[in-house]
């Protein structure tokens, strides 16, 4: 792990963009959901690496809200970086925009949490430094987070109940 105590969000900040080709899409002739769910764990799983410097894996997807469809004549763009921090676990942002490559226009097209827990070569969890928001959309991120760890912690709760009674 890196032994620096904090780091900004900035700092394990990751921007990808693609373009959407026909064998990306659906029959509605845009982006299939699971092809950006796809995108955004793997960029999500690089912005925890680069925060803890360690081994990271995905603890759960807590929200993808797709807001606009993302049409083939436009490319999907997707920046994430660490929202808020745990001991070992990471809250990572993702935000989706598409852009019309004809005229420019661009929309944010989808949103997503998802969380990671950093891991030593052993692979036990490892504490990672904590996250100093800058920007105003990092600084709301961070003083929501609470929230959105009580809700995480509630339906953790409540997928072990149902677990148990869910037959194999």
């Amino acid at each position: 792990m890196n032994e620096r105590l904090e780091k900004t969000c900035k700092e394990s900040l990751v921007i990808k963009t693609s373009r959407v080709f026909p064998l990306d899409t659906n029959n509605h002739d845009t982006l299939f959901g699971g092809k950006l769910m796809s995108y955004i764990d793997d960029i999500a799983s690089i912005s925890a690496a680069k925060h803890s410097r360690c081994d990271v894996v995905t603890a759960s997807t807590d929200s993808v809200d797709f807001l606009v469809p993302i049409r083939q004549s436009e490319a999907v763009s997707l920046q994430s970086y660490v929202s808020s921090v745990g001991r070992s676990s990471m809250e990572v942002f993702v935000k989706v925009i598409s852009e019309d490559l004809r005229t420019g226009k661009r929309k944010l097209a989808a949103t997503s949490f998802l969380t990671f827990v950093a891991l030593d070569d052993e692979g036990k969890p490892v504490t990672v430094p904590k996250v100093v928001p800058e920007s105003d959309e990092e600084k709301m991120l961070y003083h929501s987070a609470q929230q959105r760890i009580n809700h995480r912690k509630e339906r953790r709760e409540h997928s072990e109940a149902f677990a148990k009674v869910v037959t194999l």
